[in-house]
């Protein structure tokens, strides 16, 4: 796909399936309401497929099932985070120094001819197959299966080199490019293998990442700690991307290492002279590059979509195809602005949008911490909290220093829900929020219970959801919440 008559031949199929879509998705996915879980292969490892399923249905009256099937982060794979307190269930020990991620079902190597992304499968487990031994017995059982993965390497993989981002100093990143052919091709040969290779009834995909200016000024919760000279991505594939929009590369360069400039200065609290805001402000009208640069990242996440679509609709038209949307849609304005739903609905059956509710004061907070030293430098904490609520359209949900102690009510999961219905407004998308399970926080900061996600699902179906997602992995998941998401479905009449 590195050139121009190959990309236009994917966002030409990808339009072209569309109908195709519309007409086939089975009337199982839409009837009836989806009550989902995200977990992974290690689960059914350690406790058994059988045992695993029985509790799921009988207990939290889940119908669909979301595999987490590649990926090497500890987000969605592998048992709970080291340092976190272990639920009550599986294995009593965690997996330092064994988890490793990759694929956790065969890779049939037919499919991979196009790129160099060729050992990815997943040795942490031997030789378990998680879709060989977990599909049959779902599928028994009535219930749904999709295969989630995300974006998310390690920079030790064979090959992965020739895949990876390059950032403002020509460093190669451990993030991989969506303009670089080789990766769009693994991403492709990978659904394609999904697609042909098993029964399933779905695919979702995340990637949690953002353009470089977002990036370079801390747009994001932990965003404190991102280094602006190693923002992505500026690589040949993007350059070419760049200057087929009418980009000039050397003021996209000269426009970020200005803006590098800034951001250190801002953290080390070298006030400009017209303030942090302005003199962003400044910036961003002298090099108007810098904001063209964070469009093109968005819109080459949105062709990958686009692709990925195109690819499994071209195999299996009934099967459906959805994305996560990362967290930081509920904390950045400008993350919020790139995620247009107009614009995603056209290659999505479904979006899994993130509306954790617990971890959502920590992470907050964290936003807050970063960009309050960079754009919003000249503004206290507490009044920059009460300015996002205004602009996100919350009720006041603490002060800057209860919300990490209290994490956000469920009247957050509410207005977010609401939001997004209207944001998909006459479209045929489906809106499965995430619902946050005992998603890890830091000590002494606000930890699950089971009336808050019993709370989190009503308000989310009450909302116009078509079904939710409880998230991010039944393996750090305590049953005693799992069984307060069952409750709520009862009371919903689901059950």
């Amino acid at each position: 796909m590195a050139d121009n008559t190959t990309r236009r031949a994917f966002l030409e199929s990808a339009a072209g399936s569309l109908l195709t879509a519309s007409t086939a998705m089975p009337r199982s996915m839409t009837a009836r309401k989806t009550v989902g879980i995200q977990i992974g292969a290690v689960s059914f490892v350690d406790e058994g497929v059988v045992p695993v399923l029985d509790f799921l249905q009988e207990r939290a009256h889940v119908n669909t099932l979301f595999i987490a099937v590649f990926t090497y982060g500890r987000g969605i794979a592998g048992r709970q985070i080291p340092g976190q307190p272990l639920p009550d269930h599986g294995k009593q020990q965690y997996d330092t120094g064994t988890f490793y991620g990759g694929s956790y079902t065969a890779i049939h190597s037919q499919y991979f001819t196009n790129t160099p992304l060729k050992d990815v499968r997943a040795p942490d487990l031997g030789t378990f197959d998680v879709f060989e031994a977990v599909l049959p017995e779902s599928r028994h059982r009535g219930m749904r299966n999709i295969a989630w993965f995300e974006d998310v390497f390690r920079s030790d993989i064979p090959g992965i080199q020739q895949l990876q981002e390059k950032d403002l100093h020509g460093r190669n990143a451990q993030t991989l490019c969506f303009n670089n052919p080789n990766y769009r091709n693994f991403l492709l040969a990978l659904v394609e293998d999904y697609t042909r290779s098993w029964d399933l009834d779905g695919i979702m995909w995340g990637s949690e990442r953002q353009g470089a200016f977002s990036n370079a000024i801390g747009s994001s919760a932990g965003g404190l700690h991102t280094d602006p000279g190693r923002v992505t991505c500026f690589c040949e594939f993007c350059q070419r991307k760049g200057k087929e929009r009418g980009i000039q590369f050397a003021r996209v360069q000269q426009g970020f290492l200005e803006l590098e400039e800034f951001v250190r200065g801002a953290r080390a609290r070298r006030r400009p002279t017209d303030g942090y805001y302005v003199t962003l402000w400044r910036h961003m009208l002298r090099y108007p590059e810098l904001l063209a640069w964070e469009n093109l990242w968005h819109d080459s996440l949105r062709d990958t979509y686009r692709a990925i679509y195109a690819k499994v609709k071209s195999i299996k038209p009934s099967m459906m195809v959805g994305w996560h949307i990362w967290h930081n849609n509920s904390f950045s304005p400008i993350y919020r602005a790139e995620q247009d739903l107009q614009k995603i609905a056209p290659v999505s059956d479904f979006l899994k949008i993130v509306i954790y509710n617990n971890v959502a004061g920590e992470r907050m907070a964290s936003y807050i911490d970063s960009v309050g030293q960079t754009q919003f430098g000249d503004i206290p904490n507490e009044e920059l909290l009460h300015l996002h609520y205004e602009l996100l359209g919350y009720k006041d949900e603490g002060t800057y220093q209860q919300i990490s102690r209290t994490g956000f009510s469920s009247d957050y999961v509410l207005r977010e829900t609401q939001r997004a219905r209207k944001g998909l407004a006459g479209t045929n998308t489906l809106l499965w929020p995430g619902i946050d399970v005992d998603v890890p926080t830091a000590p002494g900061h606000s930890k699950c219970a089971s009336d808050g996600v019993r709370e989190a699902v009503l308000a989310a179906f009450r909302s116009g959801a078509d079904g939710i997602i409880l998230s991010r992995k039944y393996s750090e998941m305590r049953w005693a919440n799992l069984e307060g998401a069952g409750q709520a479905i009862r009371e919903l009449g689901l059950a």
